[in-house]
């Protein structure tokens, strides 16, 4: 069973499941949910239309819900859906969205936003996310799946980041990035594949080797970016550079960071 601190401040109307623990001196506001075994350490907020997910941790001074940090904001409803067994560190904020920005941000399941991490308005984050300490995700982002995004780096608004692609430290993204991109840089460059993480998570040799083949071309074929990505698309057949394509090929309203 969980436990609710007496110093704790449940406002009416919160629904907390009963394996839920809240520590002391937590603000938990009316419209939260807290589904099985959510953990709320001590000094923590979490407020606004928010819900969290089973067995997500949110430690000390972080502050989960609050309205958006964007002037159009005017107090319409919103809301902030956080999935499971995230573990939400010290000072994180996640803001709610915006009613021109669907009204909703989105946190996926088995995420890890280290200590002073900024999730903004409207953003939508995908599974096994690792954002390391003070790194911020601007408003109307996409973040795929297994993205690893470094300390004290930046996603600027509207950005989409692929899925497993890995972000360097105190970088500044400006720019879509394909799957499985390396980004780093103080001005972010897409300076290759992320082969690391490919490899930690048992991808085939040969899908490897496929993507390697496909970054060159988009380094050094000939036309335009997006040339290059449509003739990758007729020539393979690995579904992981057919990702690459996808997402080149996919509606965006920015440009992409392109093989230096």
């Amino acid at each position: 069973m969980g436990h609710i601190h007496p110093s704790a401040v449940v406002e009416d109307g919160a629904q907390i499941d009963p394996s839920a623990t809240i520590g002391p001196f937590c603000i938990i506001g009316a419209q939260v949910v807290l589904h099985a075994d959510v953990i709320v350490k001590s000094h923590a907020v979490v407020t606004g239309q928010t819900e969290v997910g089973e067995g997500t941790v949110i430690f000390p001074f972080a502050v989960i819900g609050e309205i958006p940090q964007d002037l159009k904001f005017k107090g319409e409803a919103s809301r902030l859906v956080i999935g499971k067994r995230n573990r939400i560190r010290e000072h994180v904020t996640m803001n709610c969205g915006t009613e021109g920005g669907g009204g909703l941000t989105k946190v996926g399941d088995d995420g890890l936003f280290m200590a002073g991490c900024h999730i903004a308005h409207d953003a939508m984050l995908g599974d096994r996310v690792i954002m390391a300490n003070s790194a911020a995700v601007a408003g109307h982002c996409i973040i795929d799946d297994d993205v690893i995004i470094g300390g004290l780096a930046g996603i600027h608004q509207f950005v989409r980041i692929g899925r497993g692609a890995i972000i360097g430290a105190v970088t500044m993204v400006t720019n879509d990035v394909i799957p499985y991109g390396l980004v780093q840089g103080p001005r972010g460059m897409l300076d290759g594949l992320n082969l690391v993480g490919l490899k930690r998570r048992g991808v085939a040799r040969g899908d490897i080797t496929a993507l390697r083949a496909a970054f060159q071309m988009l380094a050094q074929g000939e036309g335009t970016f997006h040339d290059r990505a449509h003739r990758l698309g007729e020539e393979t057949s690995s579904d992981y550079v057919r990702e690459i394509v996808d997402f080149v090929a996919a509606e965006t309203g920015r440009h992409f960071l392109t093989p230096g």
